[in-house]
């Protein structure tokens, strides 16, 4: 008997270790909300899903991702085969921040809602700034990517209108082959702002070929000061070979070296490129329309479409020499091309024309 009851109590004392050490069954999952996006606009209190977990705005926010600044307030795991989805397994990247490093295949998600991914590692580019380092990335499974937008904003008879004495070498279909390297270009904000920043970027480069009749510059005597040799690649090309050329008069070694690597030539060594292939020489206007800020402030891209106005680029392309009354002339020249462009395009100028 005695036996017996040793026995029942071992037993049950097993059965007890195996209640007491088994893990607790999980809680349900909650439903996911709707899955972030890069480009809305959430104000406090809307809710979004992020790579598994539904999260809360603590006030308005747009293009920060959820688990990446204090804006947003954890709300738990969620499941990501409930209604509303969101779970950010599929299409759910990260956004984009200037300055932070990339390495080749890392997919982020820009502030016009789409896709990109990295195809060279770079330390921040814009992703609408060059096709060398990104590449537009369509993501499968997931929301669908927002529709390419339209066509260049300038038709070529409204080209034709704007440079009726232009030289052969400057040909549409050379600036609109250039474009794709540059989509944010002309194609950012509304139709107006769009028409504004064409009508601006082509004004400068009538200034500065007069009026895209000139590809090379005209001061030969200039052509031999444009080399730096103190930049650790010297001037492997001669000497006098990195004077201004093509619609924005690109000059100097560490111009064409950094332009040739933003758009994968090697302008460096070639330099000539610059005068012989169209689409070449309009790409190097538009690298340094979208990424160089010159003696001002913000790239020229910058100043359209963020409302600085025209004036402003102006002062990043030869503000130095022209602005603050050093040579008023040329920038009424310039000011001059733009009013008159807008209108062909039909639309206005906008305020600050000036610098």
């Amino acid at each position: 008997m005695r036996q017996r009851a040793l026995a029942f109590l071992t037993a049950m004392a097993a059965a007890l270790a195996l209640v007491i050490f088994l893990p607790a069954t999980p809680a349900s999952a909650a439903a996911c909300a709707s899955g972030w996006s890069a480009s809305a606009v959430y104000t406090g209190g809307a809710t979004a899903s992020y790579n598994g977990r539904n999260w809360s705005a603590k006030w308005w926010t747009q293009g920060e991702a959820p688990g990446t600044s204090d804006v947003w307030a954890d709300q738990g795991g969620c499941d990501g085969s409930s209604p509303g989805g969101g779970s950010g397994t599929s299409c759910d990247y990260p956004a984009w921040a200037a300055g932070r490093s990339y390495v080749a295949g890392d997919i982020v998600r820009y502030t016009d809602g789409r896709l990109y991914r990295a195809e060279h590692d770079n330390p921040g580019y814009d992703p609408v700034i060059s096709t060398w380092y990104w590449e537009p990335y369509t993501c499968t499974g997931g929301p669908t990517e927002p529709p390419p937008s339209g066509s260049f904003v300038v038709s070529e008879s409204q080209f034709n209108q704007m440079f009726p004495s232009r030289n052969s070498f400057y040909t549409y279909s050379g600036l609109t082959a250039a474009l794709s390297a540059y989509p944010g270009f002309a194609n950012t904000g509304s139709d107006t702002v769009k028409r504004q920043e064409a009508a601006a970027f082509l004004a400068n480069v009538s200034h500065e070929t007069g009026g895209l009749v000139h590809i090379v510059e005209q001061n030969t005597a200039n052509y031999p000061h444009y080399c730096d040799a103190s930049q650790p690649y010297g001037c492997p090309a001669g000497q006098a070979a990195y004077y201004g050329r093509g619609p924005i008069q690109l000059s100097w070694n560490f111009n064409y070296k950094a332009a040739g690597d933003a758009l994968g030539i090697d302008l460096l060594r070639n330099p000539n490129l610059v005068q012989t292939d169209a689409a070449v020489a309009w790409k190097t206007a538009l690298w340094y329309w979208n990424t160089q800020t010159g003696p001002g402030t913000m790239t020229p891209h910058n100043a359209m479409v963020n409302g600085r106005g025209f004036g402003e680029t102006i002062r990043s392309i030869n503000g130095s020499i022209e602005c603050n009354g050093g040579n008023p002339g040329q920038v009424q020249s310039r000011i001059n091309n733009y009013q008159r462009f807008t209108q062909i395009l039909g639309t206005t100028p906008g305020s600050n024309m000036s610098c």
